[in-house]
């Protein structure tokens, strides 16, 4: 209100015009705060239902698909990106950019026959820009170049050659025939991206990604909050034709503490929780693994087998005779009750492993009982051990981290009633990984998650051609019957006679007693009752794409 209007009205007090200015402009603004207020929770009400909120404690390092190595990384890299092909839910190979391919009857040329409609992202170096062949060499080159430094350079290992044959179609060339390869093409490593955003952005790509996914980059303060909004242009729709994805949006947040996380979904500001810890797992669950009655009208649990070993493993070149004794490491085995302890540790979360080190849900999985329970069979292992030897008092140190203490502690305490001494040490994640690649731990506990769909991948850890550290094989076993049988395998196109050649290499690594399988893990998720269309997955990755809220 100007001092000119007010004179014209007759109002020639300085004072008291600013006075009943000051005043008017006060009660103007409460009354747009009240508005804006008012439109912000009627908007956030009103949307919320569209968003889904979750947590990630270990953070993100990377948007890259290059990057991708973490499930914290993968599960937002999927929803930014898409391959060549892709995972279903029953571990089978589905289209995805490619709308079909073909593989020569020599099983080394694959010819990928693109879909053409698809776009990537929007950004303002480009609009409506689709997806050629071309873009997959580029993304391809990138994987392997040196200066990246990609952790996903391994996956080309194998690839002889690629090259775009035109905009839609791509031909790849394998030095040998392998027929996991496919699977390792759905990993999100061989994701398309752009080169025009790449060279715009060079390392800030990391947190500038643009890509084709059903969901589009939108903010990312780090160790803060992420958030994703969707891709009105996503090329996928559902079995009665409607687009894809469902959701408007997807934020991320990053508290480091499991307790805090689940007091978050607890007060419904988490639409979901993935995994079982030790700081809530009493609360949710019992001992037989189902949700207590206090949850059981308010959540949803969620298992499915996860494509997830837990073992112990020993070091073959070890200069402790306890990790090279077949006696030794065999009474471990029997040694205890991997029954009580998935029961009371894990509330009845997972499956005893004693049947091999292929998980159940991969071809070439053995329902043979190898290492029942029998502590009485383990003693009389360790005393003849004892007898044929000059250790009379067996001691074998185990190396772990502080997540997995309680499990190597009640091993602990069972394999002393049969006569061995293991002495736990508690060291970092990274140190272990470093440790148990360059062959200085006799005895340390680890995991293999599944990286593509077949169990080659699993038994390639035994395989004597990989040994740590340029390769899988951290146990540095050596046979060459499981060498034989794995190289056969590699080329095998009958999928019967492949899944053969698994069991009988699987079965050598548990006569040998190369490991102590502990449990084969379940994926198993936490949602509250009005989130539907989750649903799990072998592999662990978060697909949100038919996901609603209600």
């Amino acid at each position: 209100m100007s001092y000119y209007f007010l004179q014209s009205c007759g109002i020639t007090n300085l004072n008291y015009m600013i006075k009943i200015n000051i005043k008017i402009e006060l009660i103007l603004s409460i009354i747009m705060l009240l508005i804006l207020i008012s439109c912000r929770d009627n908007t956030s009400d009103d949307k919320d239902h569209l968003v889904f909120r979750y947590n990630e404690h270990k953070n993100i390092s990377s948007l890259d698909p290059a990057f991708a190595k973490d499930n914290s990384d993968i599960w937002v890299v999927n929803q930014l990106f898409n391959g060549l092909v892709e995972m279903d839910k029953d571990l089978k190979i589905i289209p995805s950019i490619a709308r079909n391919w073909n593989i020569s009857e020599s099983g080394k040329v694959y010819t990928f026959n693109l879909n053409t409609n698809i776009k990537f992202h929007d950004h303002d170096l480009f609009d409506n820009r689709k997806v050629i062949a071309k873009d997959f060499s580029y993304s391809f080159d990138r994987i392997l170049d040196e200066k990246l430094a990609s952790p996903g350079a391994w996956v080309l290992e194998k690839v002889e050659d690629y090259k775009a044959i035109n905009d839609s179609v791509f031909e790849i060339r394998l030095k040998e025939p392998f027929n996991a390869f496919l699977g390792i093409l759905s990993m999100k490593y061989c994701s398309v991206v752009p080169k025009e955003i790449v060279e715009y952005y060079g390392n800030d790509f990391r947190r500038n990604p643009i890509g084709t996914g059903p969901f589009k980059f939108k903010r990312w303060e780090e160790n803060i909050k992420l958030v994703l909004r969707k891709n009105e242009s996503y090329f996928e729709k559902d079995e009665s034709g409607n687009s894809l994805p469902y959701l408007e949006a997807v934020s991320v947040t990053f508290i480091p503490e499991k307790q805090s996380e689940f007091l978050e979904f607890i007060q419904s500001n988490l639409d979901f929780i993935s995994g079982l810890d030790e700081s809530y797992k009493d609360e949710l669950l019992d001992r037989a693994g189902k949700l207590s009655n206090k949850y059981s009208n308010k959540i949803n649990i969620i298992r499915a087998p996860y494509l997830n070993t837990e073992y112990l493993g020993f070091y073959n070149k070890s200069s402790n005779p306890i990790a090279t004794s077949k006696l030794i490491r065999q009474a471990i085995n029997f040694g205890f009750d991997r029954d009580k302890m998935i029961k009371f540790l894990r509330n009845g979360i997972g499956v005893n492993a004693n049947t091999g080190f292929i998980p159940n849900g991969l071809p070439g999985y053995s329902t043979e009982v190898y290492y029942e329970y029998n502590q009485e069979l383990a003693r009389e292992l360790v005393k003849q051990y004892i007898s044929e030897s000059s250790d009379k008092n067996p001691t074998i140190k185990l190396t772990t981290t502080s997540n997995y203490l309680v499990f190597c502690e009640f091993i602990q305490k069972e394999i002393e009633k049969i006569g061995v001494n293991i002495i736990v040490d508690v060291i970092p994640a990274s140190s272990l990984k470093e440790a148990k690649a360059n062959g200085k731990l006799d005895f340390f506990r680890a995991s293999w998650v599944a990286d593509y769909p077949d169990a080659q991948n699993y038994l390639s850890l035994y395989y004597s051609k990989n040994l740590a550290p340029s390769g899988p094989n951290y146990t540095h076993f050596s046979n060459d019957t499981y060498d034989n049988l794995y190289e056969s395998s590699l080329s095998e196109k009958n999928q019967k006679t492949k899944e053969s050649l698994y069991r009988k290499m699987d079965s050598i690594i548990m006569d040998e007693s190369v490991i102590v399988p502990l449990y084969y893990d379940e994926v198993i998720r936490f949602t509250h009752k009005n989130v539907k269309g989750l649903g799990v997955n072998p592999i662990n990755i978060l697909d949100l794409r038919k996901v609603t809220k209600n």
